[in-house]
């Protein structure tokens, strides 16, 4: 980071963007990434993992809004709730706004990025406030997933890049105890890269799910901070399909106010272009 610009970098370093930053409000080298929030010019506070944009405050209600929503909608009765990740908070946000949701534990392996966000994110860290529902475990996912005798209704992967300490989160190995510990009927959504910049993958992804669930889609959002703008996440299920299954008038009578996710954006997230398709679709199942 320079003194006047922070730059992201692609992974195969073809092309960079960069945001004006006003001042440094945090910056320390945990046990796994250099975590760092920094006040921009056009996008409020941005946090970064690894000089990696993870949100900004701008933009980061659409990226919570589709990781969570879709699948609590889709189940019709999501009482647990595990979060894999998420230490901004906005996850667990959205989720405790679900008023069945009885219990919601959120296991992060970095406790540094949960100081920085309490500290200087309070729009996602609200999700991690003193809350009965609500239970944060400061825990190696991997192991967590392994080892937990609890079950639960949906599960949210909501992980940083496939590198570093985030890597085994996109193995078959991981996945089999995801299933393992899903109720019948269970959902789990996780971040699932950029269909342009990250299609291998996506289709490794796709690939281990299909052999797993009964019901495996995709669904893409757009925001403003992830590299190309576009942007996935899969959805597994043993049971509930996210179209059929899907109604509406939940989301009405649940009286909750969104700033990006809606019945239409759900159905239409679903949809996937044919780019996607060919490299996926083999894999997606109904």
């Amino acid at each position: 980071m320079s003194a006047d610009f922070v730059e992201e970098k692609n992974s195969e370093n073809f092309f960079a963007v960069r945001y004006e930053i006003e001042r440094s409000l945090f910056c320390k080298q945990s046990r796994f990434q250099k975590v760092e929030v920094v006040e921009t010019k056009g996008h409020g506070r941005m946090l970064l993992n690894d000089d990696l944009v993870m949100l900004t405050e701008r933009d980061e209600f659409v990226y919570h809004d589709m990781i969570v929503h879709p699948a609590l909608f889709t189940h019709p009765n999501p009482r647990r709730v595990l979060i894999i990740g998420g230490g901004d908070g906005g996850a667990a946000r959205e989720v405790l706004r679900h008023s069945q949701v009885e219990k919601c534990d959120m296991v992060e392996i970095d406790e540094v990025v949960v100081e920085a966000c309490r500290e200087f994110l309070p729009v996602t860290a609200v999700g991690m406030k003193e809350n009965s529902r609500f239970s944060l475990h400061i825990d190696d996912g991997v192991r967590y997933m392994r080892e937990t005798p609890d079950f639960y209704d949906v599960i949210i992967v909501d992980s940083t890049d496939p590198i570093g300490p985030a890597a085994p989160l996109f193995n078959s190995e991981f996945y089999r105890n995801v299933y393992a510990r899903l109720n019948d009927g269970g959902i789990v959504v996780s971040q699932a890269e950029s269909p342009f910049y990250n299609s291998a993958m996506q289709r490794t992804m796709s690939q281990v799910l299909s052999e797993l669930f009964p019901i495996v889609r995709y669904l893409n959002f757009t925001n403003l901070t992830y590299p190309g703008g576009y942007w996935s996440f899969s959805f597994a299920s043993k049971k509930w399909h996210p179209i059929r299954d899907f109604d509406e008038s939940r989301v009405v009578n649940s009286k909750l106010q969104f700033r990006y996710y809606n019945p239409e954006v759900h159905r239409g997230a679903f949809a996937l272009p044919n780019f996607q398709l060919e490299n996926i679709g083999a894999f997606l199942k109904d």
